[in-house]
């Protein structure tokens, strides 16, 4: 009987609440309320690439939209962090190129258990579509500080930010699909034999 690769985490502070659910062999369904309308619609980007199920309610308690896109992320992380378990059996890499119109972005994550980021994607505004565009890279950190996995992504070029950020996170999303997907024997992939 297969495993299943589900996780609920919540968290509350004073500055936010926030409950996460994701379900890694989903159908790529997303639910996602932060009270932040751009970064709904990246996580659902990240959501229907990756074929994630993926629900998140989030309330700002102080009305601070940095501590609200932190809290998703941290959240966020340790629910995908949580689902994969001890990682046994996935393939544990994964990476995408990814166009959109003019925009192409490439990511590559290693579900490797060091969470580290380095983010390549300029913007020309400050604000995109009522969104700190500065908040997107500081929320793939803090996803891949918390999940426990090695991101990479760069944009080869795009000259609208709406597009070079929707194709980030398609861009993740379809890394993620593929980094944790099963196959072969069901065995820890590191010569450590641990992802942690």
């Amino acid at each position: 009987m297969p495993i299943e690769r589900r996780a609920e985490v919540s968290r509350r502070t004073r500055e936010t609440d926030i409950r996460v659910s994701l379900d890694i062999d989903g159908r790529g369904v997303a639910r996602v309320k932060t009270g932040i309308r751009f970064l709904d619609h990246l996580l659902t980007s990240l959501a229907v690439h990756g074929r994630f199920d993926l629900e998140v309610e989030a309330t700002s308690l102080d009305q601070c939209a940095h501590h609200l896109v932190e809290d998703v992320a941290i959240v966020l992380g340790r629910a995908l962090k949580s689902a994969l378990g001890d990682k046994r059996g996935i393939r544990r890499f994964g990476y995408a190129l990814v166009p959109m119109d003019e925009a192409l972005v490439l990511v590559a994550v290693d579900l490797s258990g060091r969470g580290y980021a380095e983010v390549e994607v300029e913007f020309d505004r400050d604000v995109i579509d009522g969104m700190d565009a500065r908040l997107i890279r500081h929320l793939l950190g803090s996803m891949a500080l918390n999940a426990g996995l090695t991101l990479h992504a760069m944009a080869l070029r795009g000259s609208d930010d709406h597009h070079k950020a929707e194709s980030l996170f398609k861009s993740l999303g379809v890394s993620l699909h593929m980094a944790t997907r099963t196959w072969g024997p069901a065995t820890i992939p590191s010569s450590k034999g641990v992802l942690e």
